[in-house]
């Protein structure tokens, strides 16, 4: 199962829960098992359908190029950090 880091932002969704196992084909299916494990952290990691703007998923330590249709594997670390803008 792929391995998801909770940051300390979020922690109060998953009541304090830092760590999570989920079975999942990409980032969507992903934020789907965490939905259903704690209700509305959906809502803090989406928005209008796609990650908020003000985060960033990296999957084994590689910022998730594809978004949600980024692909996870067993293996796989995810990690929701927040985005760093630039210009």
């Amino acid at each position: 199962m792929a391995r998801v880091f909770v940051p300390t932002m979020l922690q109060s969704a998953t009541g304090g829960v830092k760590e999570v196992e989920v079975d999942a084909g990409n980032v969507r299916q992903v934020i789907e098992r965490l939905e259903e494990r704690f209700p509305g952290i959906a809502d803090r990691l989406l928005e209008d359908d796609d990650i908020r703007p003000n985060l960033a998923v990296a999957v084994n330590g590689e910022v998730a190029r594809m978004g949600l249709l980024e692909r996870v594997r067993a293996d796989t670390e995810i990690h929701f950090v927040p985005a760093i803008g630039g210009g």
